[in-house]
């Protein structure tokens, strides 16, 4: 069937360690040639949407606002839906993305990749929280993230369980692979999911998560933190394996 939306990764598809991927400028370029709709879905929760969208005008892409959807994002209308307030178990830097929510209201432990600051005492006071009834929201639940050393280093994920096996409570999932967060990005570009394909490096949250909510395939690329042998360890399985973004595309686009 022919795709009429595109969902994008950024770390790992677009860019890597601070760098845009050999060809991905022009694979983006290529899509918008060929009148095809894309939406960037990102994990990434340490830095704020706007720091996002300049760093990528930096390297040569251009986005606008609206084809941006970050877990932060999800975090503010899920607080405003909710009438609560946040506590955050966040790095300093992603602060300003929940700057306009209400304060004084019921609080929902909010955690995101806070890398550095996710020191004890963070981690205990949000424990406390959401034992005395908070609940527990998860911008993401990612094992790994290839950082800018090229190393692979824990993400957020390990803390969120962490939380949850201290406290008993389980998270609700706002980023990748949750359902909402796909399907709020294939609404806005008038489509639905089985009408829009995933290229990604996570197979578990990128792939299997975008497969699992009826997207039509779902290409994961050899790029970013992929490592030899990740198509085959979660379910559903790649529609492809392709060597980058550029791969992706060509074959999108037959």
């Amino acid at each position: 069937m022919a795709i009429r939306g595109v969902l994008v990764d950024i770390a790992g598809v677009l860019t890597d360690q601070g760098k845009a991927i050999h060809g991905a400028v022009s694979a983006i370029e290529e899509l918008r040639r060929a009148g095809i709709p894309m939406r960037l879905v990102t994990n990434t929760t340490s830095r704020p949407r706007q720091r996002l969208l300049d760093e990528l005008f930096q390297l040569g892409f251009e986005f606008d606002e609206a084809e941006l959807f970050t877990p932060a994002g999800a975090a503010v209308a899920y607080l405003s839906r909710h009438e609560l307030s946040p506590h955050l178990l966040i790095h300093p830097d992603l602060n300003e993305d929940f700057a306009d929510c209400v304060e004084g209201r019921n609080p929902a432990v909010v955690v995101g990749d806070a890398g550095e600051f996710f020191t004890f005492d963070r981690l205990n006071a949000a424990f406390r929280e959401i034992c005395s009834g908070a609940p527990l929201l998860a911008l993401a639940m990612n094992r790994t993230f290839r950082d800018r050393d090229g190393e692979l280093s824990i993400d957020a994920g390990a803390f969120v369980h962490a939380l949850e096996y201290a406290s008993g409570s389980k998270p609700v999932v706002l980023g990748k692979p949750a359902l909402e967060f796909f399907e709020l990005a294939a609404r806005s570009m008038g489509c639905a999911l089985p009408d829009c394909a995933m290229i990604g490096d996570d197979a578990e949250a990128d792939i299997a998560g975008a497969l699992k909510t009826g997207v039509a395939a779902a290409y994961l690329v050899r790029t970013g933190k992929y490592r030899e042998g990740d198509e085959t360890r979660f379910k559903p399985v790649p529609t492809a394996v392709v060597a980058d973004v550029t791969e992706a595309v060509e074959r999108m686009l037959g």
